[in-house]
């Protein structure tokens, strides 16, 4: 009788052992992988356009008629489909409203609005995951991502209007993602109310012609290699421009304004390497330039030059770990703070002047004697509020007042209280270098920001600037007498 009870308590405990190991592999293990795409055709029922992609042959090209089409798409041979007059694509707000899974397929036209709002699944209005895509001249509308690249090398995103939906910035999710889609062309497409347009992993991408307005990065580059970002505006942003562990990257031809969020960088270079920066507006945004650790490597000098930075709370912000960048032939017009030290170091390693060429300095109190266009005086940062102010941001309270007044009278008038220069110019120019005549948005007119305008008398050279608050349109119109090579 002992041994038998003995034997069903073994047998008890066995089971309940067995039990609670299988209620533990139940239980869901978190990934870091990116969600799972949710296939559409699973999800939800097949509708017209959907009949009509799977009756057509491979290669074949649907001409969708205009009306409403409540349904979610899954492309899964190479097609192309094209909207004829308005064509709506309502997501009913569920799940992801075009997959495309074949290669070579070509999506125009449409209006895509609704998509579900679920950060997990990453509902997106079209999510690519095959080569060669061409998505063009569409409007995404009240979506969660927008459009949405994984491994799709090869592919052409251009002309199309992507806005996110009315979320705290935290719950959106990206207007535009690729994820190891190198060789991709990124052209003229609008993003607006979005988290980020983001490239992770990409080489050789191309983004040219976009706007991005109202977002938090207007673009964010992550271990992306042979990037060229051309002539964009990236406005209203937190951040405009943010380049992470990525190599061989040109910044040319792009307008920064007023990205003032928590970062406010109009560019902002983290570990990045063998980077070109080319004229650029940045104009009122809270740092114009922020350089951490960039370049990563000896192996080429960063290269800033021909760009204007006016009216941003700093111009460039450096912290300790920026070495080796060369920054010449570059106008720097009434930033709050031309140069910042972030922490505790000097720009000892970077130079401000390439051969016979430096910078122009609104500030500059030097004069040009022999009329040969450089200063006869090297420009030193030595002013002791600015010095006090890297130090102790709080005192940024006390601009543009008595106060800061009183100190940098201190700082004149007692030489042992004057910090040593933060950095040295040793050639500044007398006027400004060359900008393009204008720099125009395609946002259309707005409400003026400075209220007219703002004229800068400059070296006898008159440049207006015109900041819209709608459109951030940036003019600059030289004067008739243009001096120094203004175009």
């Amino acid at each position: 009788m002992l041994t038998r009870c003995l034997q069903l308590r073994i047998a008890s405990a066995a089971l309940a052992a067995s039990l609670a190991a299988a209620s533990v592999m139940a239980q869901p293990v978190e990934h870091e992988q990116p969600a799972e795409p949710q296939r559409s055709d699973a999800a939800h029922p097949i509708g017209e356009i959907g009949r009509l992609i799977t009756a057509a042959a491979g290669g074949a090209t649907l001409t969708i008629k205009a009306g409403v089409y409540r349904e979610h798409l899954r492309i899964d041979k190479p097609l192309t489909l094209v909207a004829e007059g308005l064509v709506v694509l309502d997501g009913d707000s569920s799940g992801d409203i075009v997959e495309i899974t074949a290669p070579d397929v070509t999506f125009r036209g449409f209006t895509i609005r609704n998509t579900g709002i679920d950060l997990d699944k990453e509902n997106a209005a079209i999510r690519v995951l095959a080569p060669r895509a061409t998505i063009e001249h569409n409007t995404l509308e009240d979506i969660l991502f927008g459009i949405d690249l994984r491994e799709a090398p090869d592919s052409r995103i251009i002309g199309n209007r992507i806005g996110g939906k009315n979320l705290d910035i935290a719950r959106r999710g990206d207007g535009l993602r690729l994820w190891r889609s190198d060789r991709t062309l990124v052209e003229r497409n609008s993003i607006h109310d979005g988290r980020d347009a983001i490239l992770w992993y990409s080489t050789g991408v191309v983004v040219r012609g976009n706007t991005a307005l109202d977002c938090r990065y207007g673009l964010h580059l992550m271990f992306s290699d042979d990037v060229h970002i051309v002539d964009n505006e990236l406005a209203r942003n937190s951040v405009g421009i943010y380049l992470m562990y990525s190599t061989g990257v040109e910044i040319v031809g792009n307008r920064l304004l007023r990205n003032r969020g928590p970062s406010g960088y109009g560019i902002g270079l983290k570990e990045t390497d063998r980077f070109s920066v080319r004229d650029n507006l940045l104009i009122g945004n809270r740092s114009g330039v922020y350089l951490d650790g960039s370049p990563f490597t000896a192996a080429q000098p960063g290269e800033f030059t021909g760009n204007t930075l006016a009216f941003n709370d700093v111009g460039f912000t450096f912290l300790p770990s920026a070495k080796g960048n060369e920054i010449s032939g570059n106008n720097f017009i009434d930033n709050i703070d031309q140069v910042s030290v972030s922490g505790r170091g000097t720009l000892a390693a970077n130079a401000f002047w390439k051969g016979e060429r430096g910078n122009f300095w609104s500030d500059y109190s030097g004069y040009d004697q022999n009329n040969d266009g450089i200063g006869d005086f090297v420009h030193e940062s030595q002013t002791l509020f600015e010095n006090l102010l890297d130090k102790q941001p709080a005192l940024r309270l006390f601009l543009f007042s008595p106060a800061q007044q009183a100190i940098e009278f201190v700082g004149r008038a007692v030489p042992a209280v004057r910090p040593e220069a933060k950095f040295t110019d040793e050639v500044p120019l007398m006027r400004p270098v060359a900008v393009r005549p204008e720099m125009r948005s395609s946002q259309g007119d707005g409400v003026p920001l400075f209220g007219a305008g703002v004229l800068l008398t400059l070296a006898g050279v008159g440049v207006v600037i015109s900041i819209r608050e709608r459109s951030s349109t940036i003019s600059v119109i030289p004067a008739v007498r243009a001096a120094g090579g203004l175009a």
